[in-house]
């Protein structure tokens, strides 16, 4: 049974604007299997409507699978470093669950979270690529990807990449590449409660899926005893067989109560926890992104420190190559203050975004305990009530 659905607060969409005032509101819709054997897939329906000028038109609806949205997310990873890059859902599935109803509800949510978490971020949402993305046809769609995925990299690109890593692999082999770190103590902190906060939502989520498992099971058993019961009272007769029957109904009636929970536990409890597992992980990449920032900037600073000083030594040494290596040294220059810039530039993103994570997180978490609790509360008031009202029937029974 699928019926619970993720309130906006999980799935964060533009607020209803007033008249004349900029919106920008995206849902994807109607998920379709589309093709048959190993090549089938989902297809989804993205609707958007805006009034802002650099769309096309007030509203547009495109199709749209899994690797669109994929594309999308490599796309913004590549050209917003420092930006905590909304997660997807995971790409791999269970074959034998990849197209059952949950698991695609489940991913239309998220996806649709996924697309509005965009829509809401102030940089995100000035990307020509989400432009693309909302409003291509299928065909420009698949062009864009092709080109900017890497397909047609030059022979060439592949050649320097596979030097590259091969020149990296010797340094390590020979024991040539030192690693660098950043180690500042605020960094060191941050680095600390990442982790931490990763390893207690996984495990929160897991306790929570066992929650969600526990419900469904009880739900089952709930129903087969409520069989049982109503088959015992028939085969007793009398008044046996009313109370008994009575008795059955309202194990039923709480079986379908538990797996509605279980529904309601699964998207409004456990998914939220699993989402924000995925947005650490997005932390960590772009955490991954800052090392490699910082360690360009580190090596390009210590390089220009050494020419500098070789520089120095050629203008009364080797006057001949000193305006040669003077060049050098100025393009060597321009290159470490472009990395420097990068690395800063980066720092400073993160920072901005931790605060805007932290804000957000602590809404969109204390939400789903919130509905979890009152989920749990209700369902122990049916369970309470609905045994309860049996109670005299059964006292009188036993008393008869």
């Amino acid at each position: 049974m699928i019926s619970a659905e993720r309130s906006q607060s999980q799935s964060p969409r533009s607020p209803v604007a007033a008249a004349g005032a900029p919106f920008l509101s995206i849902s994807v819709t109607d998920p379709v299997k589309m093709g048959t054997g190993v090549q089938s897939y989902i297809s989804y329906r993205v609707i958007t409507k805006t009034n802002l000028s650099e769309f096309e038109g007030g509203e547009k609806i495109v199709i749209r699978r899994y690797s669109d949205f994929e594309w999308l997310h490599d796309r913004l990873s590549e050209k917003f470093k420092g930006i905590f890059i909304p997660p997807l859902p995971e790409k791999n599935a269970v074959e034998k669950f990849r197209f059952s109803k949950e698991f695609i509800e489940l991913r239309r949510q998220a996806l649709d979270l996924f697309v509005n978490r965009i829509a809401s971020h102030p940089d995100l949402k000035q990307s020509e690529d989400f432009r693309t993305f909302l409003q291509a046809d299928e065909e420009k769609m698949d062009r864009a990807r092709s080109y900017e995925s890497g397909i047609f990299k030059k022979p060439a690109d592949f050649l320097q990449m596979f030097k590259d890593v091969q020149s990296k692999v010797s340094d390590v082999v020979l024991g040539k590449e030192k690693p660098v770190e950043e180690s500042t103590p605020e960094y060191e902190k941050l680095k600390h409660y990442i982790f931490e906060l990763e390893n207690h939502l996984a495990e929160a989520q897991k306790q929570a899926f066992r929650l969600v498992k526990r419900h469904r099971e009880l739900g089952q058993s709930l129903a087969d005893f409520g069989k049982a019961i109503k088959l015992l009272g028939a085969c007793e007769g009398d008044s046996l067989e009313k109370v008994f029957s009575e008795v059955g109904s309202k194990s039923e009636m709480l079986s379908i109560k538990l797996q509605r929970e279980a529904d309601n536990l699964l998207f409004n409890f456990e998914e939220p926890l699993k989402d924000y597992v995925r947005a650490v992980q997005s932390i960590k990449a772009t955490m991954l992104d800052r090392a490699n920032a910082f360690r360009q900037h580190f090596d390009l600073d210590q390089e220009r420190k050494y020419k500098e000083l070789n520089l120095e030594k050629l203008k009364f040494m080797n006057p001949e190559k000193f305006s040669e290596s003077e060049l050098e040294f100025s393009e060597l220059k321009a290159a470490s203050e472009e990395a420097t810039k990068r690395y800063d530039h980066i720092v400073s993103v993160m920072n901005e975004e931790l605060a805007r994570f932290q804000e957000q997180k602590t809404a969109d978490i204390g939400l789903a305990f919130h509905e979890f609790a009152k989920g749990q509360a209700k369902l122990a008031k049916d369970i309470a009530d609905a045994w309860r009202s049996v109670l005299p029937k059964l006292e009188a029974c036993s008393t008869s």
